[in-house]
C-alpha cells in the first residue's frame, strides 16, 4: 500500500531538494571513480573519534578521518581506504572509518574537524573540493580482527591495515574458495560458521592483487597479522 506524504513533508521536500542539488549531484547510487582518478565534492565536519559504523575502535592519536556519503560508502566496501582531498589551505589525506546518512550528494565527505580545519576554514561550513582515492600510507602487513562472538558456528572477520581498499575475503573449504558476504558494518560475516582449527583466508584489492594467509582458528575477539601487504598501485 503506498503511503501519501504529508502536506508538509511535500513542502519542506520541494524547498530542501534544489538546496541540496545546488550543492552538487545528488546520485545517492554514484559509483566511485577509479584509484587516483578525481572527482568534485563538497567537505563538512563533525564530531569524529576515529570509530563509526565501519566498526574500527576510536583513533585518538590519528584523526586524519572521514565519514563518506551514503551513496558511494557501497555498503562499507571503502572502509578503512583512503581519500586525498584538495582543499582552499592544501591537501589532505583522510581515512575512510563511517558512513554519513545525512550526506545525499555524491562526492560529499564528512570530516572530523581537526582534519577539516587543516584543508578549510571552519566558518565556512561547507566547502567546495575535489577529491581522489588514494594508497594508504600503512606500516607492516594487513591485519584481520575476529568479531566477538565468532566461533566454528558463527565467523566474522574485518581486514584492518590494507594498504589497497578491499573488495573481497574469502576462505578455503573442501577445497575450494568460498566467498563471504560483506556487511555494512564492515566484516565478513560466515552465517554458518567457517568450522574448527586454522582457517585459510584470502583477500582481493580493488585492483586485483590478492593475499592469503593462515589464521589460527574463529576466535572471539582475535586480532592476527596477515603475512604481507598489498603493493602500491
Amino acid at each position: 500500500m503506498r503511503i501519501e506524504k504529508p502536506a508538509p513533508v511535500r513542502l519542506l521536500a520541494a524547498i530542501l531538494l534544489p538546496l541540496l542539488t545546488a550543492c552538487g549531484p545528488t546520485d545517492p547510487t554514484g559509483a566511485l571513480k577509479a584509484l587516483g582518478e578525481y572527482q568534485d565534492g563538497l567537505i563538512t565536519f563533525y564530531d569524529a573519534d576515529g570509530s563509526g559504523n565501519c566498526s574500527f575502535q576510536p583513533s585518538p592519536g590519528n584523526m586524519d578521518v572521514a565519514a563518506m556519503n551514503i551513496g558511494q560508502y557501497e555498503n562499507s566496501a571503502v572502509c578503512g581506504s583512503c581519500v586525498e582531498i584538495e582543499g582552499p589551505k592544501g591537501n589532505l589525506r583522510v581515512r575512510i572509518v563511517d558512513s554519513c546518512p545525512d550526506c545525499p550528494t555524491r562526492g560529499h565527505l564528512d570530516l572530523s574537524r581537526s582534519a577539516f580545519e587543516k584543508i578549510a576554514d571552519p566558518v565556512a561550513g561547507r566547502v567546495n573540493v575535489r577529491w581522489r582515492m588514494v594508497t594508504c600510507d600503512v606500516q607492516g602487513p594487513v591485519r584481520y580482527h575476529l568479531k566477538d562472538g565468532s566461533s566454528q558456528w558463527w565467523t566474522a572477520i574485518q581486514v584492518l591495515n590494507h594498504r589497497m581498499p578491499v573488495t573481497k575475503l574469502e576462505y578455503w573449504k573442501n577445497g575450494a574458495w568460498v566467498n563471504v558476504k560483506r556487511e555494512s558494518y564492515n566484516y565478513f560475516v560466515e552465517p554458518a560458521g567457517m568450522g574448527t582449527g586454522a582457517l585459510k583466508v584470502r583477500v582481493t584489492a580493488s585492483d586485483g592483487q590478492t593475499l592469503e594467509d593462515t589464521l589460527p582458528g574463529a576466535n572471539s575477539n582475535a586480532t592476527y597479522d596477515g603475512a604481507a601487504q598489498f603493493k602500491a598501485g
